[in-house]
């Protein structure tokens, strides 16, 4: 293994004269690279899922290429900022919110680590006014209804869903049938029934949740 470092400096360069030489990454911008950001997370993300070590490791080297495109395009605009002060950020932000690791307080349990982390990121973000702030809408609709669900219970919004959870349960209890998924492998099947009854009615199913989602940030925004 080379130094730490070196093949990342090397890298960066190698980015630096791709630009430099190559006429299609001359032409790119952030917004036009967006959709190739995507596609190496979700490429990323079907490795991890599959166990597959040697494809993970070649998926996180595109995803570094993403980030590195970014910063050096962003290191020629007229706000510049480079890799360095990516990292320089990303460092400085981590110590911030590790103050069990770099600081004088103890966590013992992974729920403190937990309460440290998001105490340190309110301190950085107090000019935010809602729990939705810097909740980036662009997430897939499962992502981030799960997101919003968590934010919701922060303000006492979708309580009433616990509450229906709650009814079928003791139906379930109450008739010895099962009415709601055991497993995330069964929860799986009941969304995917859930996209095929869609599709068979010429519903969108993504649309469908989207849209929900959104009233559900609506109710989070009125109940702050």
């Amino acid at each position: 293994m080379s130094g730490f470092g070196d093949e990342l400096k090397r890298t960066a360069d190698t980015m630096r004269q791709v630009r430099d030489r190559c006429v299609w990454t001359q032409q790119m911008t952030h917004e036009e690279l967006i959709p190739y950001l995507i596609e190496e997370s979700a490429e990323l993300v079907d490795a991890v899922e599959r166990g597959d070590r040697a494809e993970m490791r070649e998926e996180l080297g595109d995803l570094l290429w993403q980030v590195l495109f970014h910063a050096e395009l962003a290191s020629r605009a007229d706000d510049p900022f480079d890799i360095d002060d990516v990292a320089r950020g990303l460092n400085d932000k981590m110590i911030r919110r590790h103050p069990h690791v770099f600081g004088d307080e103890t966590a013992e349990t992974p729920e403190r680590v937990l309460e440290l982390w998001n105490a340190a990121k309110a301190a950085e973000k107090r000019e935010r006014t809602s729990v939705l702030d810097g909740v980036a809408a662009g997430m897939p609709s499962l992502a981030l209804a799960q997101k919003l669900l968590g934010k919701g219970e922060q303000v006492g919004v979708g309580r009433e869903l616990l509450g229906e959870i709650a009814a079928a349960e003791a139906i379930e209890q109450a008739d010895g049938m099962q009415a709601l998924p055991a497993s995330e492998e069964e929860l799986g099947d009941t969304l995917l029934g859930l996209v095929a009854l869609a599709r068979a009615r010429g519903w969108d199913a993504e649309r469908a949740l989207r849209g929900r989602v959104r009233e559900l940030a609506d109710e989070i925004r009125a109940a702050e």
